[in-house]
């Protein structure tokens, strides 16, 4: 049985208990129902009632939608505010400036408390130092630093003056960086010497210069550089300047730059179908709205929470819930920068009990890949760790099978904690389908219903809606407030990707496949529907991949698929025409690992296939089609039971299979 019917004939239910019930944001099905029906019977009354109770506004908004121009929908337009301001001078104001923030943990060890007055005064020296090095509202700065608290005090900063800010993860290449440096035309870069990850100095200033060098970043005039290990770099004078000095004779106050909610707050690129990955622009209001709002219901955050997020700022998730979300409702939060397996691969669970964690958000790959080594190892298995502090349980990036869950739930929750498996992507800002912890039955597997105000709905290839326990694609039938505005310089790839003419042009397409139970109505996502993998809850562009493969000198040809892997949810296998000929043995492996070597300096680690097939050939159709589901199933290694009449070299598959 594969993951997805394991999940669709999952009949084990978990009702709320009494406890995570009591004094619930949302707490029970019938105040989870009536939230939607104010939604559906007054979408836009229902919007602005959050936006005025969640917000501060410094203009108040009297329009909330606006959709003359679909699907460039706006929202709040005439609304200022400052997303900075919202973070943090509100709860300053409010006499909690004293609390902690952030307790980040270096990869070492080491432990540093960041009260809400503390990162007023250091987002306000950087963005004073930012306005005197020419920044101003509306510029691009591009962010590529470690896990830091220096990175959220970067982010705050541009949102403080206006800037919009464009974070790359520190996993990525120099071509990756080069490519989102041009894009989106910045006009600073803010970066660090060097990165620790497991104990290991990585360098991000040397390859930050190699981006640079790459060409078509003119308009970058400032290289502003955090002194994270004290590493040696090569420095440009007159370009280039530590952050430590840029900022230490900086006032340590700065009035916010108040924007319109529609001011783009960010720009986050993301793997599309097509090989050029997608700058996606999110606005100041809609985003902020809903990450605040979201960590409301979804987490049921209470003031005295500690919440942990392990994702990187580099991603979506540690956007909207590091850097805005927790702090736009006053909340603590922990920030690690290092890795779940080092020193010891008990290191997450011995963090939950040092800092009192009491809800804990991660990616399925990271649980499954602890599952294996905490069943070898007792001494770093949950249970011989405090975690009895921990009330709500999250999990993020992609679909968590069944057996995983329960793992999760049991070992790591004590089968006390909910799990809120939420659904939502880059695009969405925000969680879109997903538990809740107060109200909704649990099921393994499954992400359950909608958020109030998300129209969620499963059609066919017209946009036709199915019935429940029909497969389907998995569709938005209205606007939210935290819902991209854009692809950054190409509206036209914004219609297609998201509000294609063949749904009739206003159905946001997930691009995920989904059913909703008979019975339930709960959502279980399938996977994707277009050519993008996701592996370790990273998004990957199959043609990015294949396009980094075909530009080694060695390379003819490449195709690229996903099949299952138990650990990172789903593995990149890649299929290799040489302009050589086919390598067997020692020869081929050598080969592979200068491949995967290749892809990891063109794309970033993350992208390295975990297979590599080298064939004299692909398998093609006579017009020279690539015909990818037969590469689909090869890699999964199931055996070809589909028609192959229209290959033109049918014993290619056979070659294919034994290159296993």
């Amino acid at each position: 049985m594969s993951a997805i019917e394991s999940v669709l004939h999952e009949r084990r239910v978990f009702p709320p208990s009494d406890k995570a019930s009591a004094n619930a944001a949302i707490s029970g099905m019938d105040a989870y129902k009536a939230l939607t029906a104010e939604a559906e019977s007054d979408y836009e009354g229902f919007w602005a009632r959050i936006a005025r109770e969640t917000l501060s506004w410094h203009k108040p908004f009297t329009k909330v939608l606006d959709e003359s121009n679909a699907p460039f929908y706006k929202w709040f337009e005439d609304g200022e505010l400052n997303a900075s301001y919202n973070c943090i001078d509100r709860h300053v104001e409010a006499g909690h400036g004293g609390k902690n923030a952030i307790i980040f943990e270096a990869d070492d060890g080491a432990v540093t408390n960041v009260t809400y007055q503390d990162l007023l005064q250091r987002v306000s020296r950087l963005a004073n130092a930012l306005k005197k090095q020419g920044v101003k509202k509306g510029d691009r700065v591009v962010i590529y630093l470690p896990m830091s608290v220096e990175g959220v005090v970067a982010m705050q900063a541009c949102a403080r003056i206006g800037a919009t800010h464009s974070v790359v993860f520190g996993g990525f290449s120099s071509k990756s960086l080069n490519e989102r440096l041009v894009d989106v035309g910045a006009v600073a870069l803010i970066t660090a010497d060097e990165q620790m990850r497991g104990g290991k100095a990585l360098p991000l200033k040397s390859i930050a210069d190699e981006a640079i060098a790459a060409g078509g970043c003119d308009a970058v005039k400032s290289v502003i550089v955090y002194r994270r290990t004290g590493g040696k770099v090569a420095w440009n004078e007159g370009r280039d300047l530590w952050l430590h000095e840029l900022v230490e004779n900086e006032s340590d106050q700065c009035e916010p730059e108040w924007v319109s909610a529609e001011h783009p707050l960010f720009i986050l690129y993301t793997s599309g179908s097509t090989g050029k990955p997608k700058g996606v622009q999110h606005s100041t209001g809609g985003i902020l709205l809903w990450a605040a709002q979201t960590m409301k219901w979804t987490f049921d955050m209470k003031p005295d929470d500690v919440f942990w997020c392990t994702a990187d700022i580099g991603w979506i998730t540690g956007h909207s819930y590091i850097t805005y979300g927790p702090t736009a409702i006053g909340a603590t939060q922990v920030m690690f920068e290092g890795v779940p397996t080092y020193p010891h691969a008990g290191r997450f669970w011995e963090m939950i009990g040092r800092h009192k964690v009491t809800i804990f958000y991660t990616a399925p790959t990271a649980i499954r890949s602890l599952i294996k080594v905490s069943e070898a190892d007792a001494k770093v298995h949950p249970k011989s760790f405090d975690l009895s502090t921990l009330r709500i349980l999250g999990t993020v990036g992609e679909p968590i099978n069944p057996e995983a869950w329960m793992w999760y739930y049991e070992n790591v929750g004590g089968a006390k904690c909910p799990i809120v498996d939420t659904w939502w992507q880059t695009e969405t800002g925000g969680h879109m389908i997903t538990p809740l912890p107060g109200a909704t039955p649990l099921v393994p597997g499954s992400c359950t219903l909608p958020l109030p105000g998300i129209m969620a709905a499963i059609v066919d290839e017209t946009g036709q809606d199915v019935p429940n326990g029909q497969g389907g694609i998995l569709v938005v039938k209205r606007p939210w407030p935290s819902m991209l505005r854009n692809v950054w310089g190409d509206p036209d790839r914004y219609k297609s990707s998201y509000f294609p003419e063949e749904l009739g042009g206003k159905l946001y397409l997930a691009g995920d496949g989904a059913v909703r139970d008979k019975d339930t109505g709960y959502f279980t996502i399938m996977g994707r529907i277009d050519d993008v993998l996701n592996v370790s809850g990273h998004r990957l562009g199959t043609m990015e991949i294949e396009s980094a493969l075909v530009s080694n000198p060695l390379v003819a040809e490449a195709a690229v698929v996903g099949r299952p892997d138990e650990t990172t949810g789903e593995a990149v296998v890649a299929f290799v025409v040489l302009k050589q000929a086919r390598p067997e043995g020692d020869a081929g492996t050598k080969i592979a690992n200068e491949l995967r070597a290749w892809v990891a300096k063109e794309i970033g680690p993350i992208a390295k296939p975990k297979d590599i097939r080298f064939g004299e050939n692909l398998p093609k159709t006579r017009s020279g089609k690539i015909m990818r589901r037969l590469l689909r199933s090869l890699a999964k290694g199931e055996e070809i039971t589909q028609d192959v009449s229209t290959l033109e070299n049918p014993a290619i598959l056979d070659q294919l299979g034994e290159a296993r």
